[in-house]
């Protein structure tokens, strides 16, 4: 699964350049061209980082930037804000708001994929193919294998794109739709049932040694890993 980086533009001619080296570089793409469009497409799937223009028609990217430091789906979610200001107190500002970082317009797309990264290496390290670990529990996304203290645990590709997504975004927790979206993506004719199904298959694989169930099940909000015993459904 590429990270997925929401680029919200209003030029035309920037949002192509800014979509085709993003993808050239081997990230997902989503585009709005206004503020008003950027909320809505973060509710319906969050993306892995946000590049954000400072100066948008209606609502201004400062603004955004604080509606998506609001929201607990988002608050998290980094921001990297584009700008033709160039005056130390508008980056401040930019920064306070909530911004992890900025680009300064004219920028050349090598300099922004290399924030694009150093950004997501920082906020979220696990995207970048390295072996994953938590609790006891070994993923290794190279040679696709997962080991449970000194076993390991055989998993359906299906099942090991669900464990790797909630192994990197450890402690949070994902509504069933969420899921269906990030991990089973563009399949046709898949239900919400199915992520129960796979989840009960996922910890039969993880628990078959009789190790602590690290996968909890929220009643009415979905699932997340996390080492916390209870499980509420």
């Amino acid at each position: 699964m590429n990270p997925q980086v929401m680029i919200v533009e209003d030029e035309l001619p920037l949002q192509k350049l800014l979509a085709y080296n993003l993808k050239a570089a081997g990230y997902d793409t989503v585009q709005a061209f206004d503020g008003d469009e950027a909320l809505m497409l973060t509710e319906e799937r969050v993306p892995d980082l946000v590049l954000l223009d400072w100066m948008l028609p209606q609502l201004s990217g400062l603004e955004v930037c604080r509606r998506l430091r609001r929201r607990r789906e988002t608050a998290s979610v980094p921001i990297i804000m584009l700008t033709a200001r160039g005056e130390e107190g508008d980056r401040l500002r930019g920064l306070e708001t909530g911004a992890d970082d900025y680009v300064t317009k004219p920028f050349s797309p090598a300099e922004v994929i290399a924030r694009v990264r150093a950004v997501l290496r920082r906020a979220r390290p696990t995207l970048f193919d390295d072996v994953l670990v938590f609790h006891d529990i070994r993923l290794d996304p190279i040679a696709h294998r997962v080991f449970r203290g000194g076993r390991e645990v055989q998993l359906s590709p299906t099942e090991f794109r669900l464990l790797r997504y909630l192994m990197e975004n450890v402690e949070r927790v994902f509504s069933r739709s969420h899921l269906l979206d990030r991990v089973w993506g563009d399949e046709l004719d898949i239900e919400v049932r199915t992520v129960d199904a796979t989840i009960r298959r996922l910890r039969r694989a993880l628990n078959s040694g009789g190790e602590e169930d690290l996968v909890r099940t929220v009643r009415s909000e979905g699932y997340a890993l996390d080492s916390k015993s209870a499980t509420f459904d």
